[in-house]
C-alpha cells in the first residue's frame, strides 16, 4: 500500500461517512448528546480540504493529515481518533507498507486510545471495534487485502455486539439502560473506516 492507495482509502471513508452520517447521529442521539455526526463531519471536512493541498509521499503522510484534522475537532471522539491516526502515521512512514506496518500502527493507535480514554472491550465504545480489528490484523496471514478484510469483519462483529452492552464510558454511560439495544456510534465509525480499505494485493 502506497500513498495513493491510502488517499483512495480515506476518500472511500469520506464517502461512507456521507452515506451514514444521519444514522450515526441518530445512534448518538439515542445514547448520548447527538453531536457525534456533526463532530465527525467537521473533522472529515478539514481532512478533505487538507488532503487536497498536501504533498503525501508515504501512507504516514496521509494519516498525519487525518490525525491533525481529528485533533482539532471537538467532543471526546475527535481527539481519540486523532491519536489513533497519529500512531498509525508513525508506523507507516515508508513509501510502501504491508501487514506488519499496519498491524503495528493499529496496535499502537488502539493502545493510545485505551490509555487516553480509559476504555476496555465491553465498555460500549469505539474500542469494541478497534481491539478485535487490531487482533485480527496482528494474526492475519496472506495478502494485505485479505488481512484488512478480516480486520473489517472483526470490527463489524465488535460494533454489532455493542448493542447488547451497558455503557461504562462516554456519554452513553450517563443514560444507563436507555442505551441498551443501541449500537455505539464510535464503534460503527471505526468499522466504516476499516471496511473502506479495500486494498488489493
Amino acid at each position: 500500500m502506497n500513498s495513493s492507495d491510502t488517499r483512495d482509502w480515506m476518500l472511500r471513508f469520506f464517502a461512507a461517512f456521507d452515506r451514514e452520517q444521519q444514522a450515526l447521529t441518530e445512534l448518538d442521539r439515542q445514547s448520548g448528546d447527538g453531536d457525534f455526526g456533526a463532530n465527525l463531519r467537521s473533522a472529515l471536512g478539514r481532512a478533505r480540504s487538507a488532503l487536497d493541498g498536501a504533498e503525501t509521499n508515504t501512507p504516514g503522510d496521509v494519516f498525519d493529515v487525518m490525525s491533525t484534522a481529528f485533533l482539532h475537532t471537538g467532543g471526546t471522539s475527535g481527539p481519540l481518533f486523532g491519536m489513533w491516526f497519529r500512531q498509525l502515521a508513525k508506523a507507516t512512514r515508508t513509501e510502501t507498507v504491508g501487514v506488519p506496518e499496519l498491524a503495528h500502527g493499529f496496535a499502537a493507535g488502539t493502545a493510545a486510545v485505551q490509555r487516553l480514554g480509559g476504555a476496555k472491550p465491553g465498555d460500549k465504545t469505539m474500542v469494541d471495534a478497534m481491539v478485535p480489528a487490531t487482533d485480527a490484523l496482528a494474526a492475519a496471514t496472506g495478502s494485505l487485502g485479505n488481512a484488512l478484510a478480516t480486520a473489517a469483519a472483526a470490527a463489524r462483529s465488535g460494533a454489532e455486539a455493542t448493542a447488547g452492552l451497558l455503557a461504562k464510558r462516554g456519554r452513553a454511560s450517563y443514560v444507563g439502560e436507555v442505551a441498551r439495544g443501541v449500537l455505539d456510534p464510535g464503534a460503527v465509525a471505526v468499522t466504516l473506516l476499516i471496511e473502506s480499505a479495500q486494498i488489493t494485493g
